[in-house]
């Protein structure tokens, strides 16, 4: 146990102060004052690509700071399909450099990034026209197999008959089915995944805020020089300056740099994909499911206790903070599904939903479905760096390329070094779960629980152990918490930066999406636990919990509107006081 539980594999970089990069209310004090003091790069976004550009800068030795105006994860970088993947759609598209890339950055993951956090995902491609489909599709994987390299990190695809498929996955509807073909891609936490590479960031120097909203980017003539920041934890402004803003917001780039005073900002074409939740037990099946849709592809994945059903392909015109999940939305998927599926699903099967939307660059002429989901990099003024596009499985060579192009503004930098820097709870959840069962906490946690923790947290999991030993409750499960414990509460806000109920409730657990009320009933545990560590009172207890109930109460009612229109006029309702727009 010593040896796993030990010292990280990649110490951080010299002058780290924060070697656990726990992102606790000191550290974010000390944050403060070294944005203040100035940095090299200032990185506006905190999703998985500028947790990824700050993680980058940081060992390219750079002072690099962070701000994200909400939560890291809040935005696209929580609410994508759950996985790492090459993309079957665009090796149809002949996207070749586009999945190679991917794929690339899958087997990275897997083997080396995050091992805990990034699992083998059995893909079952169901089949229905007996002639000319088997071939098409075979060969297509045969390539999809050839790019993921020499030595792929997970199994090649193989054929099943009919009668195969079916044992595989009972659910599916035989009079569709003329056999199927496997084959196997990842899946991913997401939301984890970026809050633990924003502790890497931080365990390697990185000054990393959240709660702070850009309000202007300040430029001396041409030339872009920081930024001023609210932040909304204290209601102060700070100035901050920086020999190099990165622009990392996703699907507000283009509002971004109309901050800067940009001219001709980039044009983003939001894409708004809807995935709905429902209980493990309503599908039979020990593998994944894709099939191609009118307009997308439908993913059926195996998630904890649930299934998570995706996706849509639609074009946003509303709010950017708060896409909606509509009536049509659930009509459409649960058509979707139950068009391959024998399992009937209904509205009142629907435990979760969530909406997300992918930052795309605008392109005339093409659908959203047809927009190349390939990154943008320019340089819009002198200090002001814009990354844009891309897919979460190429967050790392996103930020690799947006550091490599602040070189104009910095001098040459040393090469990129992430490939070989695991993130900070990196391991084998096996190598963990061996190690817990000899720690002093195991006697109040079972090995459900182990197992479970051991995937999300790696080596990362006696920061909770040990306050398990301390605090023997807290191995218990939250009313109401689908399976949470009281100690992955009290860790969130004492080491991965929750401020807000909705941090926990929605990110640094799965309450939203597995416990049927959207962690309705569990809120108020919530609330207590985050307070002991973050010092609330009563009534900011109080109002936490409301904000929480306004919020799902006005998300359930936009999802029985029949539109975007009528929706997002509803869920505007209860807004994020953080949010911008």
């Amino acid at each position: 146990m010593t040896s796993l539980f030990g010292a990280h594999t990649n110490p951080p970089s010299p002058g780290a102060d924060n070697l656990a990069g726990r992102l606790d209310p000191a550290y974010r004090l000390a944050s403060w004052d070294r944005l203040r003091a100035g940095v090299d790069l200032l990185v506006i976004g905190g999703g998985v690509t500028g947790c990824g550009i700050a993680l980058d800068a940081a060992l390219r030795g750079l002072r690099v700071g962070l701000v994200e105006q909400r939560d890291f994860a809040a935005g696209t970088s929580s609410r994508s399909s759950k996985l790492v993947h090459g993309g079957l759609r665009y090796l149809e598209q002949l996207n070749f450099p586009l999945v190679r890339e991917a794929l690339r950055e899958r087997s990275l993951l897997l083997d080396r990034l995050a091992p805990h956090l990034v699992t083998p995902l059995p893909f079952l491609y169901p089949l229905s026209h007996r002639l000319w489909e088997r071939p098409y599709v075979g060969a297509g994987l045969t390539l999809y197999d050839t790019l993921g390299g020499l030595q792929p990190s997970v199994p090649r695809h193989s054929h099943l008959s009919k009668g195969a498929a079916l044992r595989t996955f009972p659910s599916l509807r035989p009079d569709t089915l003329a056999g199927a073909i496997r084959y196997h891609d990842a899946q991913v936490d997401d939301a984890r995944h970026t809050i633990e590479l924003a502790r890497t960031a931080a365990a390697h120097g990185a000054s990393l805020v959240s709660a702070a909203r850009v309000t202007e980017i300040v430029r001396d003539g041409d030339r872009v020089v920081g930024a001023r920041v609210h932040d909304m934890s204290t209601d102060t402004v700070n100035e901050v300056s920086a020999r190099v803003v990165v622009n990392a917001t996703g699907v507000w780039a283009g509002r971004t740099e109309q901050l800067a005073g940009v001219t001709s900002p980039i044009r983003m074409r939001p894409s708004k994909g809807v995935h709905i939740v429902v209980p493990r037990d309503r599908i039979d099946a020990s593998v994944a499911l894709i099939t191609k849709t009118p307009t997308s592809v439908l993913f059926v994945l195996p998630w904890g206790r649930s299934w998570v059903i995706g996706t849509t392909d639609t074009p946003w015109r509303h709010g950017l903070s708060h896409p909606t999940t509509t009536h049509a939305d659930l009509t459409y998927l649960l058509g979707q599904a139950n068009a391959v599926l024998t399992s009937h699903l209904t509205e009142s099967d629907v435990i979760g939903a969530y909406a997300g939307l992918r930052p795309l660059v605008d392109t005339e002429g093409l659908r959203e479905s047809e927009i190349s989901r390939e990154h943008t990099v320019r340089r819009p003024l002198p200090g002001l760096v814009t990354i844009a596009g891309g897919k979460y499985t190429t967050y790392r060579v996103m930020a690799q390329d947006a550091v490599d192009r602040c070189s104009e503004d910095l001098g040459e930098l040393p090469a990129s070094s992430t490939a070989d820097v695991p993130l900070i709870g990196a391991a084998e959840p096996e190598d963990v779960l061996i190690a817990a069962r000899g720690h002093r906490a195991a006697a109040h946690l079972d090995d459900v629980n182990l197992d479970r923790l051991s995937r999300r947290y790696g080596r990362l999991l006696p920061e909770l152990l040990d306050v398990v030993v301390a605090n023997p409750r807290l191995a218990r499960e939250i009313p109401g918490g689908a399976g949470t414990l009281g100690v992955e509460v009290v860790h969130a806000a004492s080491h991965e930066g929750a401020l807000r109920l909705d941090d926990v409730l929605t990110r640094r657990t799965r309450l939203y999406l597995e416990a049927g009320d959207r962690g309705v009933v569990a809120a108020r545990h919530v609330a207590k636990l985050m307070g002991s560590v973050l010092g609330w009172g009563r009534s900011t207890r109080s109002a936490e919990i409301s904000r929480y109930h306004e919020r799902v109460s006005t998300e359930l009612e936009a999802q029985s509107a029949p539109d975007d229109d009528a929706a997002a006029a509803i869920r505007e309702r209860s807004r994020d006081p953080r949010a911008w727009g």
